[in-house]
Formats: C-alpha cells, structure tokens, sequence
C-alpha cells in the first residue's frame, strides 16, 4: 500500500501521490503480505529473495513497496518500465551487475515495472540472469501473470498478489498526507470518507484527489463534500473489459443468477453497466444462463433472456439496463436446473469417445422402393398413432442401447416432465429391440 514517507524525498511540485510514498519498511502497511512475520516481509528482512512478481490493481503499493526493498537491501537499485525500457535496458543492468559481482559487491536489484508490457521474446532476455542470480528481481503488474508472463519467468518468481485497498487503509494514508502539509488543512472525517469512496481502493488516486480538492479550497478554510465532487468527478470504478476484473465481475453475476441471488445479481449487473461493459455481452451471458442454470425448470426463462438482448440491442444505453434488469432478477428468481446441459455435455462424450454410429433401421427415412425393401424404415412407429408401442422401442444406437442422458429434476416444470417420462410404458433404457409391431412409416 502506498502511505506516508518522507515529502522531502520527492520534488516539491511532483504530485501528492509521488511525494507521500513510504521510505522505510515499517512505513508501508495495508497489505497483508507485508505485515510483520509475513513470509515476504521475512525474505526481504534477509535478503533471501532471488526473484518477486508483484501482481495487483493500481496505486496499491507495488511500486512502492519494491523502492522501500531497493532502499534497505543495500544494492544499487536499477529501476526500469517496460514502456520505456527495452532488451539493450535489460541488458545493460545484467552487465553492469556482474561486474559489480565480479568486483565482491553485491548483485544490482532490477525493479521491471508494467512487466506485462514486454513482449514474451523480450521476457526471455531475463531467463539467463534470474537463472545464475546475476541480479536479484523485482516485477510489477497489474495483469494477470498466467496469462501475461512466460511460464519460464512465472517458474523462477515468487508471485505475491496485492490487494485493492480498505476505505480504512486509505483513510489512515490520507490523514498522513494530511498531518504532513505545513498548511495545517482542516478535514473532517466525513469528507475523508468521502474521498477514500471515491478513490475505489486506489492510493494513487486517493492523494492526487486530497491534493487537487484542496487546490480549489481556500487557505485556512476546511475542505467541503462540494469542492470533492468539483474534482472527483463520478466514482472511478476499477474495471477492464479485457482484464482479470472482467472476469472476476461477470463470474459473480452468473454464479449469484445460479444461486437465485437476485440482489446480488443487480449488483453486478450494475457494476458492469457502471463500468461501460457492453450490454449486448451481459444479454448473451443471460441467454447462456437462461438454458444453461434454469433449463427446462422455467423454459421461459430463455424466452425471457433472448427478449432482453432484443431490446438492448434495439434501445441501446442507458434504456437498457432496464431489460436487462428485468431478466436478470427473473433468472435468479426462477427455479434451476443443469439436467439439459449436463445432457447435452454428456451425449457428446459419447459420441466423440464411439463415433459415427449406426442409426438404427427403423429410424432411417425410406423415400425410394430400394430403400424400402432393404429394410429402411422398417418396423417404425408412429408416435401420435400409438404412444405405448412407439415408447417401447430403441432409438439409441444398439452400442448405447442403456444410455441415459436427460434425467428431470424436480424443480419447476421440469418435475412435469419427469413425471411424465416415468409415466410411459417401456423404461427409458434396457428396452427391448425394434418388433414388428403395426407401423405407418413417416418421417
């Protein structure tokens, strides 16, 4: 977490946020895998570390966190960003720190920030250093490393996750940079919780607020809720359509819709719209839902979901939200059931573990008289003409003759259903082969 060091560290005109960022190891709190007897604060304290990859949200302390490391390990501290540092960078730090290894002195630390950046050819110049220990490292992200960062890296770094920070924790950083100011502002605490909602979990942006909040304020006169809105806008919500809080977002409203949690649902549902998440994308994840989480335990709840994309589509923001909302507290709301898509999911295990399969002869249409005579269509039943016999028959392969894939819950309509398939004459598998009952073939 970033909080209060030294404001003299830092150029007088940098911004709040730059001149308020920790100098010592115990300046630095709010995240728990720096708390004391924490096991990276442990590696630190004995210079252990060979390799760190700090992965988190903005303005939660990893940049500063790894300059408090630079500072007490007693290394020259090489600090690079991969939007501006390249391979002859990255290079010439490895260079340089054998040389001072050579020399008795200590390996250099190299801080690689925004390392999701680097291309993953430009990740591999790293491999032969963080290999030998030519250098200790440090890299820092807000991407996640799975997917952003060479296996090769991932398998030689210790990934540390940082978290968005407290209301609390941004209280506690705010009131630092407060008592630092030799101006003496008066904030009250309502306004300091004001400003710490609106920085949403960002430290960063927490003090570039205080500090543009008091720029419109008059000397000696304390800060109001009214000169915050003047400068902080609407609330700033961490959101990446692309990223791991997309996902992190949308996995929570489909599991709230499964777990018939309706608040929660429009919960999400409004984080997303908030964000600028595309409608149409929340609309197709309700139509997924709709067959998927409820099934035939509520079949209009598909006619539901597809009436909303439709109209999203057609009204467009911020109309939208409306059906959308509709939908998606109809969806929690409703009785669930798996059974269709558990069905489909296991029919094509089957069939990519058996193949192409004969259909049996009865099913197989016969529009010519050669057809018919080598027995296309032969022995089937017409359904609507005599439901018992037509349920006695296989219409599985002969391979599959026992399979059962759709089996009914007893939830919502679909217990209709169940009762119903239990109600026919003939089991639904171990039935007997095609007879020679009276058949009028129709396709």
């Amino acid at each position: 977490m970033e909080t209060s060091g030294s404001p003299q560290d830092a150029r007088p005109d940098a911004p709040l946020a730059e001149r308020m960022r920790p100098v010592r190891p115990e300046d630095l709190t709010g995240q728990k895998i720096w708390e004391v007897g924490a096991p990276l604060r442990e590696l630190v304290a004995a210079d252990r570390f060979h390799a760190l990859l700090f992965w988190g949200p903005p303005g939660t302390g990893k940049t500063s966190l790894a300059q408090v490391i630079g500072k007490s390990s007693g290394r020259k501290v090489e600090a690079l960003s991969a939007v501006l540092h390249g391979v002859k960078d990255i290079r010439r730090v490895i260079e340089e720190s054998q040389d001072r290894q050579a020399q008795g002195a200590k390996a250099s630390l190299m801080f690689m920030d925004e390392i999701h950046r680097l291309s993953k050819s430009q990740q591999d110049v790293l491999l032969p250093a963080l290999e030998s220990g030519s250098v200790k490292f440090i890299g820092a992200t807000t991407e996640n490393p799975s997917f952003e960062v060479n296996r090769a890296i991932l398998s030689r770094t210790l990934v540390f996750r940082f978290e968005r920070l407290t209301d609390e924790a941004l209280i506690e950083i705010l009131r630092r940079a407060i008592a630092a100011d030799p101006t003496e502002p008066v904030v009250d605490d309502e306004v300091l919780a004001a400003l710490a909602r609106s920085a949403d979990g960002d430290a960063r942006r927490s003090l570039n607020l205080l500090d543009a909040a008091l720029a419109v304020t008059a000397p000696g006169k304390p800060l109001t809720r009214a000169a915050l809105a003047s400068v902080a806008g609407s609330l700033n919500l961490q959101y990446d359509k692309q990223g791991d809080l997309h996902y992190d977002v949308i996995s929570a409203f489909i599991k709230s819709i499964r777990a018939s949690q309706p608040d929660a649902a429009i919960y999400y549902l409004a984080r997303m719209l908030e964000s600028g998440e595309d409608p149409i994308f929340v609309a197709r994840r309700l139509v997924i839902a709709a067959s998927e989480d409820i099934g035939n335990a509520n079949p209009t709840a598909l006619l539901v979901a597809q009436a909303a994309m439709q109209a999203a589509h057609l009204v467009g923001m911020p109309e939208a939200r409306i059906p959308l909302a509709q939908a998606t507290t109809y969806l929690a709301a409703s009785p669930k059931s798996n059974r269709a898509y558990l069905a489909i999911d296991k029919a094509l295990e089957d069939v990519r573990a058996t193949g192409s399969l004969e259909v049996p002869m009865f099913l197989r249409n016969a529009p010519t008289q050669l057809m018919k005579e080598v027995g296309f269509g032969e022995g089937y039943v017409y359904a609507h003409d005599d439901p018992a016999a037509a349920a006695k028959l296989i219409y599985l392969p002969p391979e599959l003759k026992n399979a059962v894939y759709y089996e009914p819950s007893e939830a919502g309509t679909e217990q209709v259903l169940k009762k119903h398939l239990a109600s026919l004459s003939a089991p639904r598998s171990g039935r007997s082969p095609p007879g020679s009952d009276p058949a009028r073939p129709r396709s």
